[in-house]
Order: structure tokens, then C-alpha cells, then sequence
């Protein structure tokens, strides 16, 4: 971890140390425009131009931006918000690029826009060697804007700066041989001491600013479009699923006869392990339209009654009747027919 960056790597919240799995999470690397993060998350400082990227894919503030909670009093504290890039015309409060905005941050700065002006400025992102995490953080935006289609106004407008504004020369007269991200590293070295980002915490800093906007708006909003688990009617009840949740956001009450699936929106970070582990393909993430209440407590995802071999008493997970296990099946002249003829039937 390099701690004269604005972004930094908070090992306690990344998901592969929260709970092992063979699929693990590589969004950041992935992402990364300039490669500038190795496979054991260390950030390379020559390498890494604070796009913020990192912070918008990683599900659960693996990649955290320091000054996130200054944005947030800013935000908050103002009378309108008014954010600027680098790059763009010193208008307002300053982030290190638009890639650092998740869903959860875009739809708090909506929430904001119906209470007060919200305006972006940006320079020109074509010439940007951030212009990948601008893109993807701008494709967020976008597919909200398409899923919420009355959603408050953010203004995002292009204004380069050009070093003509009286702000941007009263900085540059100061600090002639330096650039902006050599300032901003200073800035932030100074609060090295100060820093609690390492401590972990399971709901990401978004999602908890994204929740607290809304409950303090959630007369006027009743609902979001935020992505959900869905279950289908193709679950073998075999209860996998919970047990791959590193956010404990997907927990299960399990009898001998039925097994149910609650799912607390809030805690969840669409990390979709528990999509990718269903060999019945019965779970999917959908974008619905969740009010404050679905959001914030728990939902009963899925209640079915669990079926056995009607010749040994093993629990069994397809939809064959009369139900029986392999094992069963296979030695039994007439299962492994049924089987068979069900294999056939699928194709």
C-alpha cells in the first residue's frame, strides 16, 4: 500500500479475505487502465494516476478514496454541489476523476439533485489518460438515468481549464513546479497520521452515504432502481448459496424439511458468488425497483420444502418423480430409465 495516494487498499474489506472462494474477485486488477495494481493488491506508485476506478468496480471498499468522507459533508454541508476534476475549471470541491463514482455514490448525488443544484465539471476526457475509469463511471450514470427516468437533473459539462481563472493562477503561482497530483499527494501525506481507512467494516462508505441520503429524503423518493437477488422456481433447496455470501447478506433457516433464504438488500455488494456457485442456474441479480424499507431490512427470498429418495431417505436436488438419489437411481433398473428419459427430455 503506498500512503502518500489518495487511494488506498483496505485488505480487511476485500472479498477474498473475507471469505475464501475459487472464484476470486480480480474487478480491480481487471480494470485497472494503467496496471497499475498487482495480483496481491499493491498499488504501484509510478503507475497510478488516482483515476479511482478501482474504488468504483470494487464491491466492498477493498479500494477506498480517503477523502470519501469529505465528499460526503460537502455534499451535505453546501448550499449547491459543485464538483470539478482536475483537469476541469476549479469550481467546486475537487475528485480526483469521475471514476471514482459507483452506483450507490451516482444515485446519493441524484437524491441531492432534487434538493439542490448538482453540476460536474470536467476537462476533456478524450485527452485524459483517465478517459477508461471516466467511461465507466459515465456508463453507470447512464444506465441509471435509463432506469430512473424522472430522476432529479445532474448537469455535467465540459470546461477544461485553460489556466486563464484567477483561481487556477493563484495555485499555479505558488506551486510553479508542480503538478496537480503532486499537490494532492502532499495534501494527503499530511493526514497519513489520521488515517482510519484499514479498520474494517462490512456496509461499503457508498452504500451507507446512499442509505442515509435516502432516509433523510424518503418521504419524497418511495422507490430506486437497485440490483436484487431474484430465486426461481429451480431451486433444488440444496442451500449452497448462503454459505458463499462474504457480506452475510444471504443467510438461510434450515430444517430437515425446508429451507429458507432471507436476503438483506443493504448488506449485499453484487458480487453475484452466490449467481455464479447455483449449478440449477435458479438465482439471478435483476435491477428492481426497491422502496426504503425493502432496502434497509430483510426479505424472505425463498421458502421450498426439501425432497428425499423415496428408497434410502437421502435428500435428493433434481425434480425426477418419484424422487430418488443416484445412487438409487443408478442400481434400480427403473430409475436409471427415468433418468434417461428425463436427460432426453431436457435436451
Amino acid at each position: 500500500m503506498i500512503y502518500n495516494c489518495q487511494i488506498v487498499y483496505n485488505q480487511n474489506n476485500c472479498l477474498n479475505a473475507k471469505r475464501a472462494s475459487d472464484n476470486l474477485c480480480r474487478l480491480c486488477i481487471d480494470s485497472c487502465p494503467h496496471q497499475a495494481i498487482s495480483i496481491y493488491r499493491e498499488l504501484d506508485a509510478k503507475r497510478c494516476t488516482e483515476c479511482g476506478i478501482c474504488t468504483a468496480v470494487c464491491p466492498s471498499d477493498g479500494f477506498v478514496y480517503r477523502e470519501m468522507d469529505k465528499l460526503y459533508e460537502y455534499l451535505k454541508n453546501s448550499e449547491k454541489n459543485v464538483l470539478n476534476c482536475p483537469q476541469a475549471i476549479p469550481a467546486g470541491h475537487e475528485i480526483p476523476c469521475l471514476g471514482i463514482f459507483d452506483r450507490d455514490l451516482w444515485l446519493a448525488l441524484m437524491l441531492y439533485a432534487r434538493e439542490k443544484e448538482l453540476t460536474i465539471f470536467t476537462g476533456v476526457c478524450t485527452d485524459c489518460p483517465d478517459k477508461k475509469a471516466c467511461g465507466i463511471s459515465v456508463q453507470i450514470f447512464i444506465e441509471l438515468h435509463n432506469a430512473w427516468e424522472d430522476h432529479p437533473p445532474v448537469l455535467i459539462k465540459v470546461a477544461a481549464d485553460d489556466g486563464d481563472s484567477e483561481s487556477t493562477v493563484s495555485v499555479q503561482a505558488q506551486n510553479e513546479s508542480r503538478g496537480w497530483r503532486d499537490i494532492g499527494r502532499e495534501k494527503f501525506e499530511e493526514i497519513r497520521g489520521g488515517n482510519t481507512f484499514l479498520e474494517p467494516y462490512l456496509i461499503p462508505k457508498t452504500r451507507q452515504f446512499l442509505e442515509e441520503t435516502w432516509k433523510s429524503l424518503k418521504s419524497e423518493i418511495e422507490v430506486l432502481p437497485l440490483p436484487a437477488l431474484k430465486v426461481s422456481e429451480r431451486c433444488t433447496n440444496c442451500g449452497e448459496c448462503p454459505e458463499i455470501c462474504p457480506q452475510g447478506a444471504l443467510t438461510k433457516t434450515d430444517t430437515k424439511e425446508q429451507l429458507t433464504l432471507i436476503y438483506e438488500p443493504l448488506k449485499c455488494v453484487h458480487c453475484q458468488r452466490c449467481v455464479s456457485i447455483c449449478r440449477s442456474k435458479a438465482i439471478s441479480m435483476e435491477v428492481k425497483s426497491l422502496s426504503y424499507r425493502l432496502l434497509t431490512g430483510k426479505v424472505l427470498l425463498y421458502q421450498g420444502k426439501r425432497r428425499f429418495c423415496t428408497s434410502c431417505n437421502k435428500q435428493v436436488f433434481d425434480d425426477l418423480e418419484p424422487p430418488l438419489c443416484m445412487a438409487c437411481a443408478t442400481s434400480n433398473p427403473y430409475g436409471s430409465f427415468m433418468i434417461t428419459q428425463h436427460s432426453r427430455s431436457q435436451v
